[in-house]
């Protein structure tokens, strides 16, 4: 039988299979191979006998996998910024969503907290990210407005939240689950929790797909992108960077570059592009981009 990881604690796996959740363990060749199951895996089990429990027999290849939290095979990453209280930050959310092209997810922006803006639409950050082209969501979490579209955006995909801390996550997942998951942050700064709570990734579904129920991304170390990667993390690049006369165009101090030539012409914005030369600077100078 085939089914997808939806839990896994103290060397248990839950297999949701068909309607049905399995409790297996994994066989002891992963342990050799150095492969150990993990949260969103696709695998194939089978029954051990006289009993209604399992045995992990194959683990399918992983098209992503996140560290923290621990999910493989993700495919959707919102993207959940307040677009006030606390102010935007462009440089972490260019961040965000350049570890979110990395992993190959397909990208949601969520603005939160837009009942507290008069025209969010004429904020900078919002027609950087129109300008690259990404999917926005205006929302309002705490009243559960918006939160519809995103349940529209969840059949067939397995879904993480990311973003920083104070944004709304924890409101929007407890909204989209219907139940409290996460502590939310006001009752987490009351009972001075939450940072040493260990929680383990578990996928819940929800219209067709599954949501991972902790928030994403909670390094923003971006040391493991190489420099070479990067123009390929910016989307709106992707049209211009053949067109280049030199093979292997940084589109940094290079002549003749497809990329500069539509930054001139207003088709790719300019925040945008100085953020990827600050990255490329950093990367260049060896520095730490955590």
């Amino acid at each position: 039988m085939q089914g997808t990881i939806i839990k896994g604690i103290g060397g248990f796996y839950y297999v949701k299979v068909n309607d049905n959740v399995i409790e297996c363990k994994a066989r002891g060749k992963f342990r050799h191979n150095e492969l150990t199951p993990m949260v969103g895996d696709k695998v194939d089990i089978s029954f051990i006998s006289d009993t209604n429990k399992g045995s992990i027999d194959n683990i399918y290849e992983r098209h992503n996998m996140l560290i923290r939290p621990a999910v493989a095979n993700v495919t959707q990453a919102l993207v959940v910024f307040s677009l006030t209280n606390p102010d935007i930050s462009e440089n972490l959310l260019n961040k965000f969503l350049m570890l979110c092209e990395h992993n190959n997810l397909k990208i949601v922006v969520c603005f939160n907290k837009s009942d507290l803006i008069k025209e969010p639409n004429k904020i900078d950050a919002v027609k950087m990210i129109k300008d690259a082209g990404y999917e926005i969501l205006f929302l309002k979490a705490k009243e559960g407005i918006g939160i519809d579209k995103i349940r529209e955006r969840l059949k067939k995909n397995v879904t993480v939240l990311c973003g920083p801390s104070g944004v709304g996550k924890s409101t929007i997942l407890n909204r989209l689950a219907r139940k409290n998951i996460m502590v939310t942050g006001d009752i987490s700064e009351k009972l001075k929790r939450g940072k040493h709570t260990t929680r383990h990734s578990e996928l819940i579904e929800i219209e067709g797909g599954f949501l991972v129920d902790t928030p994403g991304f909670s390094s923003l170390n971006t040391d493991f992108i190489s420099k070479n990667e990067i123009q390929f993390c910016i989307p709106e690049f992707l049209e211009y960077i053949n067109g280049c006369k030199f093979t292997g165009c940084m589109h940094y101090k290079e002549p003749a570059c497809m990329i500069k030539n539509a930054l001139n012409e207003g088709k790719i914005n300019k925040k945008r592009y100085d953020f990827y030369i600050k990255i490329l600077e950093e990367k260049i100078r060896g520095r730490s981009n955590k």
